[in-house]
């Protein structure tokens, strides 16, 4: 992500959303798109019930692949395992339209949609479920009105948003485009009373820590890596946040040790850091970092055996 915004520079508006929606093949499609809600929605459902759990995505991709083919895009797939599909513009810019594949829930998770007065429910019907089918649907509008653009519109169907996926699938794919991407537009969630037009800064961490490791009876003394990490997290938890801009942070993953009476040879944490300004996650981060290399040395001078993590 860039230090700093660059330079503003004067640009000609474009025509108002009205004017565009009299375009005939802009009526087209947006009357195609009102003529298949039903068809939309039960494509949503088969969506859904295909398991997506984090990096378990192949088999959801596959079927929205074909579902791109079908309407009439030019198909691919890259070593991440997202799924793409191209309408040709004139010219090389891309727009690029993305809807994550994968889901929160874990490999297992019941993913059987049921109607419950008009409502469906089901793990991930709304995320993403909702934004994949409104993807391929678009895609088809404009594939059936034959509408014609300047600019080549990539249909993404991406890996990887949810949890340790950290980005994985839309990073690479605007990577790949690189200069030719003028603008980005996800497709994600049920509300239709927004539209979200500022990217949020975010950032993943994380911290492992590691020790001799030990029994807890005769060992005792010996620096325990959960003590180090408790130890920094306390410390780090008193960290100024600002309300302006908004600065968030989540410590949402603690692993370490194996049995209740050993001392661990290993823990992390995860963290996610999250702020309307670039600087204020780089503030939080190395506030993060510097209570964790404390609480690594307050383990130690406790340590009765003088080892060290």
């Amino acid at each position: 992500m860039p230090k700093s915004n660059p330079p503003t520079s004067p640009c000609k508006a474009g025509p108002p959303a009205a004017e565009i929606a009299r375009d005939p093949r802009v009526a087209c499609a947006l009357e195609w798109l009102a003529r298949t809600v039903s068809r939309v929605t039960e494509e949503q459902i088969r969506i859904t019930e295909i398991p997506a759990p984090p990096f378990g995505e192949a088999q959801r991709a596959a079927y929205v692949s074909k579902l791109l083919a079908c309407a009439g895009l030019q198909v691919r797939s890259d070593d991440l395992g997202n799924t793409i599909g191209e309408w040709p513009g004139t010219s090389r810019e891309v727009v690029l339209l993305t809807a994550h594949l994968d889901t929160v829930f874990p490999a297992g998770t019941e993913v059987h949609v049921r109607r419950e007065n008009g409502i469906l429910r089901a793990p991930g019907i709304s995320d993403n479920g909702v934004g994949l089918a409104s993807l391929v649907a678009l895609a088809r509008a404009i594939a059936e009105s034959r509408i014609t653009t300047k600019r080549t519109l990539a249909f993404a169907a991406d890996v990887g948003e949810e949890g340790d996926g950290n980005l994985r699938g839309v990073r690479g794919l605007v990577e790949e485009y690189g200069a030719r991407l003028k603008a980005m537009i996800a497709v994600d969630g049920a509300s239709t009373e927004y539209v979200i037009t500022q990217a949020l800064a975010a950032r993943r961490i994380e911290i492992v820590v590691n020790g001799a490791g030990g029994h807890s009876w005769s060992d005792f003394g010996t620096p325990n890596p959960i003590n180090a990490l408790a130890r920094g997290i306390s410390r780090f938890l008193q960290v100024h946040l600002p309300a302006n801009p908004r600065t968030t942070f989540n410590i949402g993953k603690i692993e370490g040790g194996n049995q209740v009476n050993t001392i661990p040879a290993r823990a992390l944490i995860k963290v996610d850091i999250r702020s309307e300004q670039e600087k204020e996650i780089s503030r939080v981060e190395s506030a993060l970092l510097d209570a964790i290399r404390a609480g690594l040395a307050d383990e130690n001078a406790a340590s009765a055996k003088g080892r060290k993590t």
